[in-house]
């Protein structure tokens, strides 16, 4: 009797329903076997440069050995304990080690699970501070585009209906603000300004200086000062979402670094693990923590999740800050600002790119079409670089670059090459 065999991506269709997909017009997936760098291989062998990270997170390249050598030898000691009355040494050294390249009004680590709830987190905290300090304050504060993920508190203080288009009856209060270009600053600041006269804000959540899914796109760093002073000097806690901004992408390890105004909370996850395993962290300031400081049980910060603070995710978040932290590394980030400059310069007046930014490894420009989001011209670019061995995700007509940062010259050519044979092509 013959047995029937099929291919990865075929038996993936049977029970799988993958993220931002609408599957009755997807086509098949494409199966992914194994990594290592800056290559994704597929299950016929062909190789990708991960231009994106894989979503932000492979930074230091896929399976990269000091890193799995770390959590393999984590493994045989302690695998997984709650984090609710114990303790353990992973954790505590974490914390040590963050702390050091946090901005320097950062105390206190919180754990969770992945970039939405470490916004989440951030949320209930500016929540339950003004809470606690019996404070009526329940409205929240973000920009317009903005996106902090898909839990319900994420989502409500998130500006992109594509996503959120059916929860939105269930959300939060929130009050929106553009981002400051430079030539807005004024008017947004006065905006704020109405708003604080109108409303009883608790928390201002923002993404420093890049607003990631809104198609990579940057603004204005001394308005963004001026919003987190008057916020300030108005007792409105004010939360970084550096979910996709932190370790390193900017240049710094942290955007909040290139602000002088630092965040009373800072939401951490995506490249803290290099991408290997799921963790978060919330950091807050002492005067945050303070406030859930009490002899009153119901101050606490009643909220948890089984793998907080997970052992084998904690080894690998040392293992990555470590790399962040050398030379080489560092090294690796300025070749790759340098290399994108360059072709910033190439890329100068071509008829069909406009809006062109960068800042660190981030770099970015609109194709100049009218398309959609999801639409088949976007499909189309993201088949196109497929086809040239290099993965790039579009936002909408965004094209945009976050490469590993070991990703060699070479392979950043290869990537740059696929971009202009694109331009000719679109």
């Amino acid at each position: 009797m013959k047995t029937e065999t099929h291919t990865l991506s075929q038996r993936d269709k049977k029970h799988l329903w993958h993220p931002l997909t609408q599957h009755k017009l997807a086509g098949d997936m494409l199966a992914i076997v194994r990594a290592k760098g800056a290559l994704l291989y597929d299950e016929a062998g062909k190789e990708y440069i991960d231009g994106i990270s894989s979503w932000y997170t492979s930074v230091y390249g896929h399976c990269n050995e000091f890193i799995t050598s770390k959590v393999a030898a984590q493994m045989q000691q302690l695998d997984q304990v709650v984090f609710s009355g114990f303790t353990h040494e992973p954790a505590v050294a974490l914390s040590e080690a963050l702390i050091k390249i946090l901005p320097n009004n950062q105390e206190k680590l919180f754990f969770s699970d992945n970039g939405s709830t470490a916004t989440e987190v951030g949320i209930k905290m500016a929540l339950q501070y003004h809470h606690n300090l019996g404070n009526d304050r329940k409205v929240l504060l973000a920009f317009e585009e903005g996106f902090h993920g898909d839990t319900f508190g994420a989502m409500s203080v998130s500006g992109l209906s594509v996503y959120n288009g059916a929860f939105e009856d269930h959300f939060l209060k929130v009050l929106r603000l553009p981002v400051p270009t430079g030539e807005n600053n004024a008017e947004v600041l006065l905006k704020l300004q109405n708003f604080i006269t109108e409303e009883n804000i608790a928390g201002f959540i923002y993404e420093p200086l890049v607003q990631g899914a809104a198609g990579m796109k940057m603004y204005d760093a001394k308005g963004l000062n001026d919003l987190l002073k008057l916020c300030r000097e108005n007792q409105i806690l004010t939360i970084a979402d550096e979910v996709m901004t932190g370790f390193g992408k900017t240049g710094k390890n942290f955007a909040s670094e290139l602000l002088e105004v630092q965040p009373d909370i800072i939401c951490m996850s995506k490249a803290l693990t290099a991408g290997l395993l799921p963790m978060a962290v919330t950091s807050c300031s002492s005067e945050v923590y303070n406030a859930f400081y009490s002899e009153e049980i119901s101050k606490g910060l009643f909220h948890g999740h089984t793998y907080t603070a997970n052992p084998l995710a904690c080894s690998a978040a040392l293992a990555a800050i470590e790399l962040l932290n050398s030379a080489a590394m560092q090294e690796h980030i300025q070749r790759n600002i340098a290399s994108h400059q360059v072709f910033a310069g190439k890329l100068n007046r071509h008829p069909k790119v406009k809006n062109m930014r960068q800042l660190g490894v981030i770099f970015a420009f609109e194709l100049d079409v009218e398309m959609q989001r999801y639409g088949d011209l976007r499909n189309r670019l993201f088949a196109h670089f497929i086809k040239n061995g290099v993965y790039l995700r579009p936002l909408g007509n965004t094209i945009y670059i976050s490469a590993p940062y070991i990703t060699t010259n070479e392979q950043l050519q290869k990537i740059y090459t696929s971009i202009e044979l694109a331009l000719e092509k679109f």
